[in-house]
Formats: C-alpha cells, structure tokens, sequence
C-alpha cells in the first residue's frame, strides 16, 4: 500500500509540475521578448541619469579591489570567486536492493550492503552504517568553501553579489612550491602537507592514502569581460521587473550584443521546457507502475501468467503516462497560449479532414458530382 500512495503522489506532483512548466515557459518567453524590445545598450564607463530605471545592456572588464584569499592555507588569487575543494579519503557504505517473487505469490526485498574506501566531499557518518564494526571514519574537520568578492566593478557601475553570482567561468588554480611553503606555514593541523597535481595533500603517503587523509584543489572565477543585461539603479545594476513576470538579470562572459544575449536565454528556455516535460513523463510513468504494481504481485501465484501481466502492466503504464502528460500539457497551452492552442487544434482537424477526404477519394466512396449518374 505505500508503494500505491508513492505512486499517487508521484502522478499528482507530475501533472502538478507539467502544467507548471508549461505557465513557467509561457511567462520567461515573454519576459525576455519584452526585455529584448526594452534594453538600451548604454556605455560601462559613464552613467547617464536618463536611463535609470531602464533595462540597460553594457560590457566591460570587470575590476576588483585586491586578491581573494583561503587563510587556512595562505591561498590568495584575483578574481570574482575563489573555490575550495575538499576532499576526504572515508569508508563509503553502497546498499543493493532487490525484489523478488516469492513462491505462491507475494514479494520480498532483499538488501546487500557492501563497503569500500574512496574520496569523497561528504562526510559519511560511519555511526549510521549498517556494520559500523571496522568501518569508522574520524569527522571531516575540514570542508569545500567559496570566499567570493564583496562587490566588483564595471567602468562607472558597481557589480554587486547578484551580479557577481551569475558570473561564471572557474577554472583549476595551480599551485607550486613556493605555495606549498606557505601552506605548510599556515596549516595549523598535525597532518604531513604534500603537493600533488596541483592538490594539497594532508596525509603521511599520497601513494597510500589512509582514512581520514584529505586532498584540496583549488578553482578561481577569474576576472575579465562581461557583457549584462540588467536595471540600472543608481550605480548598480538590479533585476529588471517585467510585465510578464519575470525579473531579468542576464550575465554573459566576453563582448556579446544584447539580441544574441536574449536569444541564448530563449534557447535555453526551450530546452529547459523540453526536459522538464521529459522527466515529468517518466515520473508519470513510474507513479503508474507503483500504482497498478498489487496486480502484477497477485498475477505471480501462476508464474507465466504473473509474466504477461507484467509486461501489460508496463504498457498500460506508459500509455496512461502519455495520456496523462499530453492532456495535462494540451490543458496547460489552452490556459497559457490560448491562440496557438486553437490555432494547432484548428489545423489538426484541417489536415484530418483532408487525409479523410483524400482516403475516400481513393478508395471511391466520394459522392458523385452533381447530374452524374450514381
């Protein structure tokens, strides 16, 4: 019975979200067609009063005051973001689930659980595990962290953190001896530091790492050109409120014209409007299956029978996916795009109507004209 209220759940939360994603296209398309209509591109190196407010496009390099710095270990670039990535060499608990028919009909569920060492950004609580006997892992005192500049600059603007998060770009920051030197001097810890393909490694052998040993690589979002789109308030420059919904602050890297800017949005708007309809679908489908699977249970007392059934119940479960989906996204359009909604509906029954005419055409079944003799 849990599974069957998982799988109602699933089916009310999918058809919940299909109809969602299809108001959540709807309103980012028109939000970025209005934007597209809207923006004035305006210079990064003076601000003009008459703008405020507007929706402005501008590029430029992008400054900032001094170096960004990890004092743990004495790490320090230029840049919009400096990215720590820890890592710690734990024991790691992997379970295996498996259902099986049992004789007479009826289920059992069978768990493996297996263990190994690995690097991992999360800690494992090894108290949790299933055997925890042999498996301990020491707490992981040391964890990834961004130290991001305050604020930055863009000719006469000032870029703040909304800004500056949509800036991306990181790329791997190598480290050499001399840095190494300083780490050593900065770690506070009682582990053996060690560089290693650009990694600190805080451990007696990197060649045989041991529980509880970490290895730390370090990324920068460096500094350079951007081009924005965005409300100019004042010397910063804000989200844009749109009539149709959406507030639009787009950050692109390099030199790049507004209508490409908008136009890379609509493509990535579309395509996210794709996969969202495709995870939908197959949750839709899994939220059937849960629900029809007590029937494919009770059809295991006879084996081959119990086989049929469950290959039918996989087909009726992906046919009422696809019923489900498509209606739940036709309603949604009608809702949302009520013109293209009826304007595909009419040209549905034009091109039925016309293959109809054409098949009764070929086959002879057409009235005669009329004077002709029948």
């Amino acid at each position: 019975m849990i599974g069957v209220l998982i799988g109602l759940l699933l089916i009310l939360a999918c058809t919940v979200g299909l109809f969602w994603n299809e108001g959540r296209a709807v309103t980012t398309a028109r939000s970025l067609e209005e934007g597209a209509g809207l923006v004035v591109h305006v210079s990064s190196a003076t601000r003009d009063a008459a703008n405020e407010g507007k929706l402005v496009h501008l590029t430029g390099p992008v400054e900032t005051d001094g170096a960004l710095s990890d004092l743990a270990f004495a790490v320090s670039a230029t840049g919009v973001r400096l990215i720590r990535r820890v890592e710690m060499f734990q024991w790691q608990e992997d379970s295996t689930s498996e259902t099986r028919s049992k004789l007479g009909g009826g289920e059992e569920t069978v768990t493996t659980y297996t263990y190994s060492r690995d690097w991992s950004d999360t800690p494992a609580d090894s108290a949790r595990f299933r055997k925890p006997e042999g498996h301990g892992n020491p707490p992981m005192t040391l964890r990834s962290r961004t130290i991001a500049a305050p604020q930055a600059r863009l000719g006469a603007f000032t870029l703040g953190q909304p800004v500056l998060d949509l800036i991306d770009g990181d790329r791997p920051l190598p480290l050499d001896a001399t840095q190494l030197q300083r780490s050593r001097a900065a770690y506070g810890g009682g582990k053996k530091v060690s560089l290693i393909d650009d990694r600190l490694y805080l451990g007696a052998d990197p060649e045989s790492p041991a529980i509880g040993d970490y290895r730390i690589a370090y990324e920068i979002v460096p500094l350079g050109p951007v081009s924005i789109i965005g409300r100019q308030s004042g010397d910063t420059l804000t989200p844009y409120p749109t009539k149709a919904g959406d507030r639009l602050l787009i950050v692109t890297r390099g030199d790049v014209p507004a209508d490409e800017m908008f136009a890379a949005e609509q493509a990535a708007n579309a395509v996210l409007g794709w996969v969202l309809r495709a995870v939908g679908l197959i949750f839709l489908f899994v939220g059937f299956m849960l629900v029809m699977r007590p029937m494919a249970v009770a059809a295991d007392i006879v084996p081959m029978l119990g086989t049929l059934v469950q290959f039918g119940h996989a087909l009726i479960a992906f046919c009422l996916a696809l019923l489900l989906g498509a209606s739940t996204i036709a309603l949604a359009w009608f809702f949302y795009r009520p013109l293209l909604a009826i304007g595909i509906l009419v040209a549905g029954v034009v091109l039925a109507a016309g293959i109809l005419y054409l098949r009764r055409r070929k086959t002879g079944t057409l009235p005669p004209p009329a004077g002709m003799p029948a």
